[in-house]
């Protein structure tokens, strides 16, 4: 006992954080597979529209959970404490106002995406403004490295998503998209405890010194602008497919890419912990290509095993995570899992220099999601070609996210050595 003590004391709270990470995505995948299973692959092609747009809405509001968390770093006392404040006021609203969108257009996003009823969106909506707030308190908690209790609202946003869906399913008569959709809605509640309330009093007027203002004005429109490429690259092919093929074909393909972007969301794990050292590391005049070289060489080594997992064993994969119904898909998992591997990989380098307020991997990135919409576009006469499309614009992204990375090194190379 005194021993498993001492283990844990020596435990870092940012490994205890990685732990909790892969935790929460396992909680998250076993959600989407328990799911896949119970439904079948017509109503979880619904289902999986409705992960879908929670992906999306994550991508939207980590711009303010990111801004969150960088200025934490950088700011203190008095314009820390009218950043918060203004962050909290202006996350509320835009929340607001998708959540509006939303339910209103709800009958709109029924037709576009051929789902069964509009009640699901309008229920999604609800629960939006709740994301956004939510998001800022993370950032807050990712700034300043409380990791445990950053951990604590990722653990009971899944939790309470996975035992609420499964239990209005089996207890509830209603349609499943419904039911998934409100659980979705509710979860958002408990995600957002722990919540940090000092100091927090939206409803007065706060100002910023003009330099502090643009500055982060300046870092939220690219990473608003990056994130939108990132929803683009990691959602457009499900949305685009749920469109252009039936039902059937659309909740196959859900659950192809739920496995293939494994990588992605252990990636994901990496940016959590890679945005306030670079930050910091930054504020302090020290180099961070180091800890750069050591998030690429974790999320490599992962992708490779992953991808060579899905090569020799796909029908065993595929099998054991959604069933023989959706066995089909076996030729494709491990060219999947090359698109999100290579996205992935890329994805460390753009927030790397997203951090440095190096903008140009984020305009990059944002060109090559526009290449791979219109890519599906215009070849989607098979699920095969649709992930073909994908490999081609993510392997053209991290070659260009690589030769950046070449010439800002050796731009900085000189710049040291003058110095």
């Amino acid at each position: 006992m005194i021993t498993s003590l001492k283990v844990l004391k020596q435990i870092s709270p940012e490994q205890k954080f990685m732990a909790s990470v892969i935790i929460v995505n396992g909680g998250n995948y076993l959600y989407n597979l328990l799911l896949g299973r119970i439904l079948g692959p017509e109503q979880f092609a619904d289902a999986a529209l409705l992960i879908t747009f929670l992906l999306v809405l994550s991508f939207i509001a980590m711009t303010f959970q990111l801004s969150t968390a960088k200025f934490s770093v950088i700011f203190e006392n008095g314009i820390f404490n009218n950043f918060i404040n203004i962050i909290h006021k202006y996350a509320a609203i835009t929340g607001i106002v998708f959540g509006f969108l939303i339910i209103t257009f709800a009958g709109q996003l029924q037709q576009l995406f051929n789902t069964q009823t509009s009640l699901m969106f309008i229920l999604f909506g609800i629960g939006v403004p709740l994301y956004f707030v939510m998001s800022v308190n993370r950032g807050f908690f990712q700034g300043i490295k409380k990791f445990d209790k950053l951990a604590i609202t990722y653990q009971g946003e899944m939790i309470s998503r996975l035992l609420l869906t499964l239990a209005l399913i089996y207890i509830v008569n209603l349609q499943s998209s419904i039911l998934v959709a409100l659980g979705i809605a509710l979860s958002f509640v408990f995600g957002l405890f722990p919540f940090h309330s000092e100091g927090v009093q939206p409803f007065k007027k706060y100002q910023l010194p003009i330099a502090e203002n643009k500055y982060i004005l300046k870092f939220f429109i690219l990473t608003a602008f990056y994130e939108l490429s990132q929803i683009i690259i990691n959602n457009s092919d499900i949305l685009l497919v749920k469109h252009y093929f039936d039902t059937y074909n659309a909740g196959l393909y859900a659950s192809l890419a739920l496995i293939g972007r494994v990588v992605y969301f252990v990636a994901w794990m990496f940016v959590m912990l890679l945005l306030p050292k670079v930050v910091q590391r930054q504020k302090d005049g020290l180099s961070s290509a180091s800890i750069l070289f050591k998030y690429v060489f974790y999320i490599t080594l992962l992708s490779t095993s992953i991808v060579i997992g899905c090569y020799f064993f796909p029908e065993f994969v595929i099998n054991i995570m959604f069933g023989k119904q959706y066995i089909s898909m076996a030729p494709l998992l491990w060219k999947y899992a090359i698109a999100t591997s290579l996205f992935a990989i890329s994805n460390i380098f753009a927030y790397y220099f997203l951090s440095l307020d190096q903008y140009i991997p984020v305009i990059i990135s944002s060109l090559l999601g526009i290449l791979q919409v219109v890519l599906i576009i215009l070849f989607h006469d098979s699920l095969l070609q649709v992930v073909i499309m994908q490999i081609v614009a993510m392997g053209i992204l991290l070659i260009f996210q690589l030769l950046f990375f070449a010439g800002y090194q050796k731009i900085a190379a000189k710049h040291l050595t003058k110095g």
